[in-house]
This record gives C-alpha cells, structure tokens and sequence, in this order.
C-alpha cells in the first residue's frame, strides 16, 4: 500500500497550466518535507497538471483530490496512470469521487471495475463520506478522503475502515485568533455551497448539523469543520483529528504564508 505520510498539502497553484511555476510550489513543499500534494480536480479535468507536478518533483506522492468519476472517464484515468508509472512509479494516488446520480454506489463500482484492471487498489483512494461510501472505500480501495468533516466524525470513519486502509481528512485551516474574523473567511469560503450538495448535507446530519446550521452558517458548524486560531492553536486542532484516527492531514494552504508551510511540516510529523 502507498503510504501517504502524515502532512498532505493542497493549493490551487498546484493546477496551473504553467508548468514550471507549479513545479516551483511542489518542489518546496517537497523540500519541507509534505508527504502527498492533494490536486483538487474541480469539476474538469487536471491529469495533464497532476503529471506536470509529478515530472517536476522527484520524490513526493502526488493524488487527484479528486477525480470526478461523472467527468473523466475510467481510460482517461488508466491512460495517465499507465504513463506515469512508467516513469515515476508508485507516485500517482488516483483519488476518485464525484459520483452525483441516482446510485452514486454503483456508478463508482461500475468505474471501479473499469479501472482497477490497471490501477491497484494500494494506489486508489475514495471521496467517502456516508457508512456505504467508507465501506466501499475500505473494501476496493486503500482508504477514504473526506472534507468538511469533525474529529468525532474522523473516529466513526475509522471504526468503519478498520485500522488497515488510510484516511486522509482536508483541513480548511484559517491562521486567525479572532473569532467574529475566523469565521467570517470560513463562511467566504465554498462551505454554503458544498452543504447544499446533498452528500455533504447528509454526512452533515449524520454529525448532528441542522437547516438552521446551513441557513446561517452558525458558529457551531463553522467551528466543527474548519480549523483556526493561531499556530499552536491550530495544531492542537490538528491533533484532535490524528488522535481520533486521521493517518493524514492535508491542509489547504492558500490562506497560509510560507513561513506557515514550513512550520507546519516541523510540527506535523
């Protein structure tokens, strides 16, 4: 099994279509030592800057977060995987999700049966969220990658994949000791659209968030799901998700200065 380590990274530069300044950004953090860049797919197609990425850097895994099993087809997917295990091996997470109909189960099974003829399960990450998601996560692939998401929540997920499969869990991580101001760059963010998306709202309820929660935003979803404070504050946050069952925490490192990035490698280990 491809281990992703204990500090993943995610930024939107990581996707632009310069190659070389995207390289730029994946080499340091490479440098400061990130285990996995996490490459939001969004609702495209990005293979083409996920290989920019891994041909610009030498060591450090790479992972589509995430895929979007109703946008990019299964030999899309096998195709790029196949060219860069040729020459990179063993550094392209495949992370697949996205999967919106009416049996989003059998849709990712189906796309499932199409590419782990190529792909190997050690090597295949999920987008789970609800029970069936994190069972179907441990059972054909390596392990799960939620969002949005509590350490109470962490804690089910892993009593549901057992102790083997990984679980990666994205930190929307706000560097802000003001609470009104914290929460406010929380709400500015893609959190009111992402409940209205009925994956999210459901895994949501499961957590104990209501209408009213959605409505407003409130604190105490804003709170549950994001990380903020100052660094040590926001450490100790992070360590409430590795102590409930988290083999990694990838954190969104757009709102974060550099000197945050390595900062967080040192203390993130």
């Amino acid at each position: 099994m491809t281990k992703l380590g204990p500090l993943g990274g995610a930024h939107s530069d990581l996707n632009s279509a310069d190659a070389e300044a995207a390289a730029a950004i994946a080499t340091e953090l490479e440098e400061l030592g990130y285990s996995t860049l996490w490459m939001a797919g969004g609702p495209g197609n990005n293979l083409t800057q996920i290989g920019n990425v891994i041909r610009g850097t030498s060591r450090i895994g790479v992972a589509s977060g995430i895929l979007s099993v109703d946008r990019v087809s299964a030999a899309e997917v096998t195709d790029a995987y196949t060219a860069l295990a040729q020459t990179d091996p063993g550094r392209f997470v495949v992370g697949l999700g996205g999967a919106h109909g009416a049996n989003p189960l059998a849709t990712l099974n189906a796309y499932l049966d199409e590419v782990d003829v190529v792909v190997p399960r050690s090597e295949l990450i999920l987008s789970a969220l609800g029970p069936r998601m994190l069972e179907l996560a441990r059972d054909r692939a390596s392990g799960a990658y939620p969002y949005l998401v509590t350490p109470e929540y962490v804690a089910s997920a892993r009593e549901i994949l057992g102790g083997e499969p990984q679980l990666a869990v994205l930190l929307d991580v706000i560097p802000e000791s003001d609470p009104a101001r914290a929460r406010e760059l929380a709400r500015e963010g893609g959190m009111r659209f992402l409940t209205t998306l009925p994956g999210y709202a459901a895994n949501l309820r499961r957590m104990g968030f209501d209408d009213d929660d959605f409505a407003e935003l409130s604190n105490r979803l804003v709170d549950g799901v994001t990380v903020w404070g100052d660094f040590d504050a926001i450490v100790r946050r992070i360590d409430e998700y590795r102590a409930a069952g988290a083999d990694q925490v990838v954190v969104q490192l757009g709102r974060l200065s550099k000197e945050w990035w390595a900062r967080l490698a040192e203390a993130v280990r």
